[in-house]
């Protein structure tokens, strides 16, 4: 019997799939690893998180661009910066509070990336071939680069009245919560 099928009979079908992405995805977290202990080795390996570093930087210009915090600086060249290395930059000329966090946080969304890659992959049955070997290699620096840096989170505190709103929300969903189905008899 073949894992999918093993997988049906036990589980609903979206799980069985969910697993088929995440054993489609192991290779590129795997190779993500690899990378991860070479970079610190020596700085010539930067160049296989090129890509993850350049999704990461588009990430925080894209959002930033929609959400008005004018994008004045986009580079990718590592630079030397202290002790550690940095990657990549992208600067604001009007970050606000109500756009500092989507914008610094966004690299979140380069998570996308490999997540949809694999559902397209394993829509229709599949077996790793060349093609997903390429794949491979372009996702595995997206596991790398999807976290925010320290940097990122600072300025992502810039829009801490969100917090205020959230919490304000939750406050006023606790205290309606038992009011708003009244009028529904059980």
């Amino acid at each position: 019997m073949s894992w999918l099928a093993g997988c049906a009979s036990h589980l609903p079908a979206w799980a069985c799939g969910l697993g088929e992405m995440l054993l489609y995805l192991v290779p590129s977290l795997a190779l993500a690893f690899l990378i991860w202990m070479v970079t610190r080795a020596h700085p010539v390996f930067f160049l296989f998180s090129a890509v993850g570093t350049f999704c990461h930087e588009l990430a925080h210009f894209s959002v930033g661009l929609l959400l008005g915090a004018e994008p004045v600086g986009f580079t990718i060249i590592p630079r030397r910066n202290g002790r550690v290395w940095e990657l990549g930059s992208v600067s604001f000329a009007n970050l606000r509070w109500y756009n500092a966090a989507p914008a610094a946080l966004a690299p979140f969304l380069v998570l996308f990336v490999p997540v949809t890659v694999a559902w397209w992959r394993t829509r229709a049955p599949w077996h790793f071939g060349p093609a997903d070997l390429a794949l491979t290699l372009l996702l595995a620096p997206q596991f790398l680069s999807f976290w925010p840096s320290p940097v990122d989170w600072k300025l992502s505190a810039r829009s801490w009245p969100y917090l205020l709103i959230i919490a304000a929300g939750g406050l006023a969903y606790c205290w309606f919560q038992t009011s708003l189905f009244r009028f529904v008899k059980a």
